[in-house]
């Protein structure tokens, strides 16, 4: 089998490669702003059928009780898709507007392997825990702790990372035992659809337990909440839309995974290297057009050093351009649309009228005639009150704070309705310590540590979200527990 865009034009339920009931919506590279193909437009219609087919596949086989099945299946999938690396790699590059380089890791190489660490956990996971005997209420009885897979998962997610995302909910939820629902990002459909010609095609995972369907029509996440059919809903992207899913799935008491928003601070001690620091937070923020939840947007460096991390920060990302996607040493591609575009461009705006100073970038950069590019900026002269510098911009956006030391560094860190990441730099352990146990924050990186990977639970505080994503702890997200009481001989 040869993947091709003309494969995603398919919804995958039940089984079946089926066409969308509303026709075909058009995919458009950011980096061109051309259309270059197009995708199913599944309907309200489309989306009962698959959470139809997943609940009788979820009720009515033995999908959720086969772990060695469940295993199989998963490096089976994962096996096919590094079959097709090099085809999706292409397709997702023109589709998200991906960097080449980071093909080699989130954007897709990473997540393909990480089914594999998914599968060995199907099979090593202690699903059942034996608590001993008691005697409560004066019986002897000998206590089993049982974990079962929750049923129906609903999966929504967005566009920026979209393998990584669809992976890390794919993954899981199908190890556990659980039969998906996968609604993916209108901007980036074919990373979710060709992954379901994969599955119909070169898969032995059985009609119904995993569906896909790509739409334009965000109400298709809405039906997917509210439906009873429905038992768990794992959503990734904004903290607004967050809000919407958690009050919908609150109509029929369904579980929420919510993974949300994020204003993550990059703090800088006064023993720390300020030059190689500002550089990392300086690249960090272009990385993918600055377009990821956890990336670093707050620069916070100690105020007597303020004006020389500026110039540090300016100098690494005065030496960033945006550029073709398809180069091999691009770091900073396109934003997704047109639509992000001028949101980001909006908040440069707001910038100076707050006040600040855009030391470097600002606009769109003359190289590029056509799209979705926006320069790295770098924004002083602000506060943490500012809206820049609480909001949540989704750009190749930077904004440089100053801190009177250590506790006001952990203050002005907090200060955010968000806490899903961060970063610290500094020389000395038991300072950078305190420093880290005062952040509120899901994950940190301390002088450059890198947190992500398969193993490594992501979440966030506040209203970054609710759970944990990969590890064992997004393992078990996609469980359910029971104890069963017998009596004792």
């Amino acid at each position: 089998m040869t993947l091709r865009p003309t494969d995603s034009s398919a919804l995958l339920i039940d089984g079946k490669l089926v066409p969308g009931s509303g026709g075909m919506f058009e995919v458009i590279d950011p980096a061109t702003e051309h259309r270059i193909g197009y995708a199913a437009e599944g309907t309200e219609t489309d989306m009962d059928t698959a959470i139809a087919a997943a609940r009788r596949a979820f009720d009515d086989t033995g999908w959720s009780r086969d772990h060695a099945f469940r295993a199989r299946c998963l490096r089976q999938l994962r096996d096919a898709l590094r079959s097709h690396l090099e085809e999706l790699r292409e397709i997702t590059i023109a589709e998200a507007g991906a960097p080449r380089l980071l093909t080699a890791g989130p954007q897709l190489e990473g997540p393909v392997t990480d089914l594999g660490y998914f599968a060995d956990l199907a099979e090593s996971y202690s699903w059942e825990t034996d608590l001993g005997v008691a005697s409560p209420m004066g019986i002897r009885t000998r206590r089993r702790v049982l974990k079962e897979a929750v049923g129906v998962v609903g999966a929504i997610t967005p566009w920026n990372f979209p393998h990584q995302i669809n992976f890390a909910k794919i993954g899981p939820a199908l190890a556990a035992g659980n039969t998906v629902v996968l609604k993916p990002a209108p901007d980036t459909p074919w990373c979710a659809a060709l992954v379901g010609a994969v599955i119909a095609e070169e898969t032995d995972i059985p009609p119904g337990v995993m569906n896909i369907v790509t739409s334009t029509d965000h109400r298709l996440g809405a039906q997917l909440a509210r439906d009873p059919r429905v038992d768990l809903i794992s959503f990734t992207g904004s903290t607004a839309t967050g809000r919407a899913v958690m009050a919908t799935a609150a109509e029929s008491l369904k579980k929420v995974f919510l993974e949300l928003g994020g204003k993550s601070a990059f703090v800088v001690l006064d023993d720390a290297d300020l030059d190689a620091a500002c550089a990392l937070a300086a690249f960090t923020v272009c990385t993918h057009a600055g377009q990821g939840c956890a990336i670093t947007t707050r620069l916070l460096v100690p105020r007597a050093r303020y004006d020389e991390a500026v110039a540090a920060t300016a100098r690494t990302l005065s030496g960033i351009r945006p550029g073709d996607p398809t180069a091999p040493g691009t770091v900073c591609g396109p934003l997704i649309s047109a639509r992000q575009r001028e949101r980001v461009e909006g908040y440069l705006r707001l910038a100076v009228d707050e006040g600040g100073e855009i030391v470097v970038g600002g606009g769109r950069p003359a190289e590029h005639d056509r799209g979705f590019f926006v320069e790295p900026t770098l924004i002083a002269g602000l506060d943490n009150s500012s809206r820049v510098a609480q909001e949540e911009i989704f750009g190749p956006v930077l904004v440089v704070l100053p801190h009177d030391g250590d506790d006001d560094a952990v203050r002005i860190a907090n200060d955010s309705p968000y806490g899903l990441s961060g970063s610290v730099w500094g020389r000395d352990p038991d300072r950078v310590r305190r420093v880290v146990d005062g952040i509120r924050t899901g994950t940190l990186g301390v002088n450059g540590g890198i947190w992500y990977a398969a193993d490594a639970p992501f979440g966030g505080y506040k209203q970054s979200g609710i759970g944990r994503e990969m590890g064992v702890a997004g393992f078990e997200e996609y469980l359910e527990t029971k104890l069963v009481a017998e009596p004792a001989n």
